[in-house]
């Protein structure tokens, strides 16, 4: 499932992107957004894979906005102004659609995205199955295989490993997500990052491995339970 949100200034063109990613299987729409500067809080929180940002706002423009953020997803340029779509593309934009905007366009549009996405994933995949990590002034290797889950510690990191001491380094939470694999990972409460493939049970909100008992968070137990059933 392909996480999205999106931002602009006018409510009515938000409801037909909603409409329109009702209608689509592959795209979770999770929120809309009139002003940039709520945007950019959810995504300090809440990182998604997709954008949609309509280039001309109040505020600030999306193409700012996309420059300024410093995040990773991907994103589709919207607006009613056909001489921005250079500028979008020179932003490696996945696609530009003008309002208004046609089901069919948008449809292809995401799934272009879609494509992208699986591809990066493939790619980040085949490369490296390990992060090295700078901990004591060191750079240790850390296999995925090996992480149990992770929890913050003030401005750090700590990574609770299997048959190694945990290992502490400085790492936000959201950098932490950003370097492991979404499909094996999961964020269960602000607090903690668990592997998917390491829970042994789950029961009254609670995931139990190797000995720990991680709460599930009130806030992310939808995104949880979405990711533990895809891994079956």
């Amino acid at each position: 499932m392909m996480t999205c949100i999106a931002l602009d200034d006018e409510p009515l063109a938000l409801e037909l992107l909603k409409a329109y990613a009702l209608r689509l299987p592959g795209i979770e729409l999770r929120k809309t957004f009139t002003r940039a500067s709520d945007a950019k809080q959810y995504l300090k929180e809440f990182p998604v894979d997709l954008l949609f940002l309509d280039i001309r706002m109040p505020d600030i423009s999306g193409v700012d906005f996309y420059r300024n953020w410093g995040g990773d997803a991907a994103v589709i340029f919207t607006t009613a102004f056909s001489e921005y779509a250079v500028t979008g593309f020179e932003l490696s934009a996945v696609d530009y659609l003008l309002k208004p905007i046609k089901f069919e366009r948008f449809a292809a549009a995401v799934e272009k995205a879609e494509r992208q996405r699986k591809q990066r994933l493939h790619d980040q995949s085949q490369a490296q199955r390990h992060l090295m990590l700078r901990a004591e002034y060191s750079l240790v290797k850390v296999g995925f295989d090996e992480i149990l889950f992770v929890e913050p510690m003030d401005d750090y990191a700590r990574f609770h490993l299997v048959g190694r001491k945990p290992i502490l380094t400085l790492l936000s939470m959201k950098q932490v997500m950003q370097k492991l694999p979404p499909e094996e990972f999961v964020r269960v409460h602000r607090s903690y990052i668990v592997a998917l493939d390491r829970i042994e049970q789950v029961r009254n909100k609670v995931i139990a491995l190797q000995g720990h008992e991680i709460p599930i968070g009130t806030t992310y137990e939808e995104d949880f339970w979405r990711a533990y059933q895809a891994k079956g």
